[in-house]
């Protein structure tokens, strides 16, 4: 039954996600103001469900092909939240490969589940989320030396039982300001409206900033952005979703850093860790349709 329920979930989420995207914000001169004395922004990329196991054009490996070597900024670095235990993921002896490239390539290793499917934490007993967030530290320990601190808890959820939980094992949860929508694996996995979509949630961000909501970090304001690296759309376009990312803040106002993208691994986590959720209670903003879907200030 739980199986079904996610499918169900995917597949509701998938409709939303296809709907409609308004508009960008109109900038205001009194927020043109404001950004003039904010620092620049850097765009901390993501990647959730990973890595592939597929032995066919694997979007993993093409991925990380292009965050090494890209005209925009080489040698990006990310952080993968993993699937360490799911057959078509971090399960499979490809996928521990990949993962192992990961961390050669000074990419972070984020939790995201240790079950066999992309299984909500929330349904899991109390024992079996223990089970796995033991397993997948331990999992992540064996490829990168030490157990992992950060945790992106699949579809975003979580509530105050599995966030102690996660604090137990000393994992911090990182959301996102930005979401390309491109969660969905099967079917029809094109984002012909990518752009658009990516241009409304900066414009959203950009309000943010100016309201003081997000952190500066070593002289920028971290901007979380999230892909899924087992969509093959999403390995075709990285490139393009580079560049959408700077035309975003470009058109919407916000300025980039020099390097609008990590490529240093300590730097990445001091920001990562900047932008985690610090309690159970403290709301919390979500793109798009998803603080819809889950009420982020009832955790």
């Amino acid at each position: 039954m739980k199986l079904i329920a996610n499918i169900l979930f995917a597949l509701a989420a998938t409709v939303a996600l296809s709907g409609c995207i308004g508009p960008p914000i109109e900038l205001t001169p009194k927020t043109e103001q404001i950004l003039r004395s904010t620092p620049p922004i850097r765009f901390l990329l993501t990647f959730d469900d990973g890595p592939s196991a597929s032995g066919f054009f694997n979007p993993t490996s093409a991925i990380l092909d292009v965050l090494a070597n890209n005209p925009i900024e080489p040698g990006i670095k990310a952080v993968f939240f993993v699937q360490t235990e799911a057959p078509r993921a971090g399960g499979s002896e490809l996928g521990r490969k990949i993962m192992q490239r990961e961390n050669a390539a000074g990419h972070i290793l984020g939790f995201h589940t240790a079950t066999p499917w992309h299984t909500n934490h929330r349904s899991l007993s109390a024992q079996e989320l223990e089970q796995a967030l033991t397993l997948g530290s331990a999992d992540i320990a064996a490829i990168t030396g030490s157990a992992p601190v950060l945790l992106r808890p699949p579809f975003w959820n979580y509530d105050k039982r599995t966030f102690a939980a996660y604090q137990r094992h000393n994992l911090k949860v990182l959301l996102t300001d930005l979401s390309a929508n491109d969660g969905k694996i099967w079917g029809f996995n094109g984002s012909p409206r990518r752009r658009a979509n990516l241009l409304r949630q900066m414009s959203e961000v950009r309000e943010r900033i100016a309201a003081g909501e997000l952190p500066t970090v070593d002289g920028v304001i971290p901007v979380v952005v999230t892909f899924h690296d087992l969509n093959r759309y999403t390995s075709w376009h990285i490139e393009e979703y580079l560049q959408i990312l700077l035309d975003s803040a470009r058109e919407t106002g916000v300025t980039t850093a020099a390097k609008p993208f990590y490529d240093e691994q300590a730097a990445l986590q001091r920001a990562a860790l900047a932008r985690t959720v610090r309690d159970a209670n403290q709301p919390v903003h979500l793109p798009g349709i998803w603080s819809w879907f889950w009420d982020s200030n009832s955790h």
